[in-house]
Parts: C-alpha cells; sequence; structure tokens
C-alpha cells in the first residue's frame, strides 16, 4: 500500500469519527432537549379530573368538606393530599364559576395569596444556594444588597441598614407600616397622578423610623416580602416572575403557576371566579382611587404588586407538587439542599416565623396561610409526611383566622379517612 493511499485511508476514518461524533453528540443534545421539553409540556392540571377521585370508601371525607364550605359559605373549594410525596387525592367541590354553572375540578387555579410567600422564599434559598447572596447579608444602605440611590435617599433611620435577608423572611424588619392594601391612601399621601406602584410604597415606607430594632421582635410584613421580590429581580438580573419560573417552579414539576391578574378579565383559562362573603360588602372603591365601586376581589387590591407577597395563582395538586420538592423528604428530589431545608423549617419558637412557613412545629407540621379577597387557602405537611392542601374561591369574614378552623377540618379528616386514601401517584 503506497504512502498516498494510507493518508487517505487515516484522513477518511479521522473524517468519520468526527462527523459520528457529531451526530451522537447532536442526537444526544436533542434528545436531552426533547426530554427537558416533553417536562414542560407535561402540565399536572391537565391530567387531573374530579372522577379519579370519586372513590366511595373516601365519600365520607366528601361529606365532611361540603358541610365545611357550607357552614363558610364558600363557592367552591379543592383539597389535594399526598402521602410520601405520591399525589394520592384532589379533588374540586362547588363552583369554579357559579354565573356559568362550571364545576370546580382540580384543573383549575386559584389564587393562592401569602403561600406566595413560601415560593419566593425557595427562589431566596436557590440564590444563597448558588452563592449570589447570603441570607445575612444586609439589603440596604452603602453594603447592602438594594443599595440604589431610590432607597438610600429615602432612608432616614440608620437601623435600616441592620436589615438582613433573613430579617424580612422572618417578618423581623421592624418595618412600621404594611401599605400594601392600602393603594388609595398611599396614592392621596403622596399626591400622585396614578395608581402607586412598588416604589412609591417604598417612599412610604422606608422615609419613616422602624418601629423596632431588626431582628428584635416580629411583625408580619407583606412590604418585606416585596422587598425579597426586588432582591431578587436585582441579584438574577431576571424579572421576579420569570425567575421563579425558571428557577423554582419548573424545576419542581409546576408549569401551571402564574401571577395572578386584578380584575375578572385578567384571569386565565382554567381560573376560577372569585367570591367574597356578605359580611365583607360586595363592592368596594377600585385601588387606583377612579371613584368607580367594583367587586371586592376584582379591583379592590392591585394583585400583581403584591409579587412575592401573595401575587401568585395555581392549583392545589401543583403547590403540594412544590411543597414535594422543599420538604427534604427523599420519594420526590428536592430542587434545594437539606441545609436549605434545615433553614427553613428549623423551628425556635412560638414567637418566631420560619423561613417563607407561617409556622414549622415539629410535632404539629409545618403550615402556610393564605387570605385574600376571594381567597382563603392553607397548606399543612404533617410531622408524618402527609401534605393536605385547601383552597376556596371565596372569602370569609374571618379573614387570616379562617386558617385555624381549615387546620381543625384536617386534622379530623385525617383521624377518620386517611387510611381509606388509596396507594397511588397522581404525579405519574
Amino acid at each position: 500500500m503506497n504512502k498516498r493511499l494510507l493518508i487517505f485511508i487515516s484522513s477518511f476514518l479521522v473524517i468519520s469519527a468526527i462527523i459520528t461524533t457529531v451526530i451522537i453528540g447532536s442526537g444526544s443534545s436533542r434528545a436531552r432537549s426533547g426530554n427537558r421539553n416533553s417536562k414542560k409540556e407535561f402540565r399536572l392540571n391537565d391530567t387531573l379530573t374530579n372522577t379519579m377521585s370519586d372513590l366511595p370508601e373516601l365519600y365520607g371525607l366528601d361529606k365532611k368538606i361540603k358541610s365545611y364550605m357550607r357552614k363558610w359559605h364558600m363557592k367552591g373549594a379543592s383539597l389535594a393530599i399526598t402521602r410520601g410525596d405520591s399525589l394520592v387525592y384532589a379533588k374540586g367541590y362547588g363552583w369554579a364559576d357559579e354565573q356559568n354553572e362550571e364545576e370546580m375540578s382540580p384543573r383549575h387555579i386559584m389564587r393562592m395569596a401569602s403561600v406566595s410567600k413560601l415560593i419566593t422564599a425557595a427562589g431566596i434559598m436557590v440564590l444563597h444556594e448558588r452563592g449570589d447572596l447570603n441570607i445575612k447579608d444586609t439589603v440596604f444602605g452603602p453594603s447592602g444588597i438594594l443599595n440604589d440611590s431610590l432607597y438610600n435617599s429615602l432612608i432616614k433611620d440608620r437601623n435600616y441598614y441592620k436589615i438582613t435577608v433573613e430579617h424580612l423572611m422572618r417578618h423581623q424588619g421592624g418595618f412600621r407600616r404594611d401599605p400594601l392594601f392600602s393603594s388609595r391612601d398611599v396614592k392621596h399621601q403622596l399626591k400622585l397622578d396614578c395608581a402607586p406602584d412598588a416604589d412609591d410604597f417604598c417612599r412610604v415606607v422606608l422615609n419613616r423610623r422602624l418601629k423596632f430594632a431588626p431582628g428584635s421582635w416580629q411583625s408580619y410584613s407583606n412590604f418585606g416580602y416585596l422587598m425579597l421580590s426586588k432582591i431578587i429581580e436585582k441579584i438574577s438580573g431576571q424579572p421576579y416572575d420569570e425567575f421563579i419560573k425558571t428557577e423554582v417552579l419548573e424545576p419542581a414539576g409546576c408549569y401551571d403557576m402564574h401571577i395572578a391578574g386584578t380584575y375578572y378579565e385578567d384571569k386565565r383559562d382554567n381560573e376560577v371566579r372569585y367570591y367574597t362573603h356578605e359580611g365583607d360588602g360586595k363592592y368596594i372603591e377600585e385601588y387606583t382611587d377612579s371613584g368607580i365601586m367594583v367587586e371586592r376581589c376584582y379591583g379592590g387590591n392591585n394583585i400583581p404588586l403584591l409579587s412575592g407577597a401573595g401575587a401568585w395563582c395555581g392549583s392545589p395538586a401543583e403547590i403540594a407538587r412544590f411543597v414535594a420538592s422543599i420538604d427534604g423528604r427523599p420519594e420526590v428530589p428536592d430542587i434545594i439542599t437539606p441545609e436549605s431545608v434545615e433553614l427553613m423549617t428549623g423551628y425556635y419558637d412560638k414567637d418566631t416565623f420560619s423561613l417563607g412557613w407561617n409556622d414549622t412545629h415539629p410535632a404539629k407540621g409545618w403550615s402556610r396561610s393564605g387570605t385574600l379577597s376571594g381567597t382563603t387557602a392553607l397548606v399543612k405537611l404533617f410531622p408524618d409526611g402527609e401534605c393536605w392542601v385547601f383552597i376556596s374561591n371565596t372569602s370569609t369574614w374571618k379573614g387570616p383566622r379562617q386558617a385555624k378552623y381549615t387546620d381543625a377540618l384536617f386534622r379530623q379528616c385525617r383521624e377518620l379517612f386517611s387510611d381509606k386514601l388509596p396507594c397511588r401517584n397522581l404525579f405519574e
């Protein structure tokens, strides 16, 4: 064999190897992309129906839920139950939209109000794990994360410089006012020509002295979680909702959670209609101060402005799927590390909020409640690994105190029906 032929054969083999590698690599890349895309196309809500949980052995559970709804005049509600991170029950009750005679089902999504704070806290922990921030970092001042001129120019009380990310997560910032549900008052106070935005709320809060030294006490603060939303945007360089969707919710397998709209016309195709208890008064002046009277749950508040404090909507089933991804249990891979789970759920005392959660008592379980006009929600993860998520499209006159009654309902139903729950996983 001559030298020229050997060179030709060698070159051919090299080129063939390169082509093969490219093809295989491209195929693998397409496979990975295809798997990722197919996962994105899987929406849990599209797979669930009431029929799947219409089980004779659990008719007693249905009766308890319906009785609870009648007692509190709830138009509709949805319940999801997981056991060992497996979805075993998902069912809707009553009306998703009474006017249009649309029955509630597990596919329907609802505003989850302050349950949104749990999602925001998980987003903070993702950034904490990456080293992009530390929850001990200060928020305001020259060395703070939000060292923007807007915030620095407003602050007169240097105690603001002591506020950390963790203080905001635990409602320990010390803010004197929580104005997110007082848009009209803020508009008048600042003499604005239009409805206030997030910066306007900052102007109202940050130029006042703190109520208490940061970390010395706690006072529930939606404003604090608005600031956490701003921190996520500052650190990630992305809009808050975009970061949460791509880095928190989608990795958790949740593809049908959204920032809710303010008006009925803003609702998603599978979103419910909201109702208020008659005692609340059905109509209120629009948050824009237009002088127009609107339904309390459709224009009484600027819902998107609540951001990470209370703007998300989703189904109980997807919320349960999210909880399964931050609970430290082995059945479903978590989106945060065991160390982050411990930071979020470490229990101190009854006077200390957990990170994102309301309470994480070792013997009583982890809980996260939410209330808005038109919404009542409770997430409860019990020590035995059973998680119950309940959302109603009707607010009650009890407001935030409704959660304790829902908690009592959960405990009663667990005692009667936990052993009757099917062994299956509707997540799969």
